[in-house]
């Protein structure tokens, strides 16, 4: 009788083993495909069967238990692609619309996936632009087609790239077109862009592209310019913070030969007399914007206390990740791990939101709207 009884247990015991291990592999079976698809849709070219890819994404991803969700895992998928929380999208607005009149304003952005972002500073942006030129359409570009399709398959807000704004234009009969990018400065980015709209020039009575925000390069880290002095104006105002605590900017970075103009804002600031602020890049270029020196130039001076603040348009991925993220490799925990300082704390604001930064934008697009009602 006892025999019979712990067979049944084993049996009991080995069933509900199996069980389990079936259980395990279905559930990653079905985050790894949720996984493939997403890394599907994690490309810079767009093709046919973008639209269909975005949206079997986003249904597989729906069809996953919470626990399924967490197993999520590839080249380029995690949980956060569609599970992370931020914002409202619907706030936003792809201004993909069509029978916009002869007259164009598009308004270029490399774009975010973060909703609240998009929201605030990118349609900022493009709202301030649209408020003073009320007799232009104001349409949007992303250039960055990874963030387009996150934003597809996500929310289902289809923003056009390049191509797709442009030949939008076309068919829509418009004559002036106006380009205004929201890149900061005449880098990698820029180029690309006046490389696009090359290709169109026939197509229209007249193209011109706008300054971006810190307006030309100039040669060395001396040269400086009335839009530099305009946004280091803006953007230690809106942080506010006081004399005793270090404003450290964080930018992008870039190889490019505009790179200089993170060194040339660093010099804009100490001659406005903001010796508390310092300038710094993800990418670490120029060398002397890198997180580890940075983090020396601030313990130099000898502040204690430290307010990191993206020098960035959007306050995206780079600003809640790279700046603010609890990872050990982000600004604010290195900042934190070198012991030297009271304080980090985080302001994750983009640029695109200050209504100051807005009309410097709106500044450089009426420049050249201007001298296309001039011819």
């Amino acid at each position: 009788m006892k025999k019979n009884f712990f067979m049944m247990l084993i049996c009991a015991i080995l069933a509900f083993t199996f069980a389990g291990c079936n259980k395990a592999a279905r559930d990653k079976k079905a985050a790894d495909k949720v996984a493939a698809l997403i890394d599907a849709i994690y490309v810079q070219e767009r093709n046919d069967k973008t639209d269909e890819q975005c949206a079997a994404a986003k249904k597989a991803w729906d069809a996953l238990t919470d626990a399924q969700k967490e197993l999520v895992e590839g080249e380029e998928a995690d949980p956060d692609y569609f599970g992370r929380d931020t914002g409202d999208a619907s706030k936003d607005n792809a201004l993909n619309q069509d029978n916009i009149g002869e007259d164009e304003i598009l308004v270029v952005s490399f774009g975010t996936s973060f909703n609240d972002s998009r929201a605030e500073d990118i349609y900022g942006i493009e709202k301030a632009v649209q408020a003073a030129n009320p007799a232009w359409s104001v349409r949007r570009a992303f250039t960055a087609q990874i963030i387009i399709n996150h934003v597809q398959a996500r929310e289902n807000e289809k923003i056009d790239n390049m191509d797709q704004a442009l030949e939008r234009a076309v068919a829509n009969g418009v004559k002036n077109l106006v380009i205004q990018p929201t890149h900061l400065m005449h880098g990698a980015e820029y180029d690309e862009l006046s490389e696009a709209v090359e290709k169109y020039a026939d197509k229209f009575e007249s193209v011109a592209i706008a300054e971006p925000l810190l307006g030309e390069v100039g040669k060395d880290a001396s040269v400086i310019n009335a839009d530099k002095e305009a946004v280091a104006k803006a953007v230690v105002a809106e942080a506010n913070v006081p004399s005793d605590t270090a404003l450290v900017l964080m930018g992008h970075g870039t190889s490019h030969t505009a790179k200089v103009s993170y060194s040339q804002m660093q010099t804009q600031m100490n001659n406005l007399g903001y010796k508390n602020v310092f300038i710094g890049t993800v990418e670490g270029e120029p060398e002397e914007t890198a997180c580890e020196a940075v983090i020396e130039a601030v313990k130099n001076a000898g502040y204690k206390k430290v307010v990191l603040r993206p020098l960035m348009v959007v306050a995206g991925d780079h600003a809640n990740n790279d700046m603010a993220g609890d990872e050990d490799d982000s600004w604010k925990s290195m900042f934190l791990a070198s012991n030297a300082f009271d304080s980090v704390e985080c302001q994750i604001e983009g640029l695109g939101r200050i209504p100051a930064i807005q009309s410097l934008y709106v500044a450089h697009t009426s420049k050249v709207v201007d001298s296309v009602k001039k011819n």
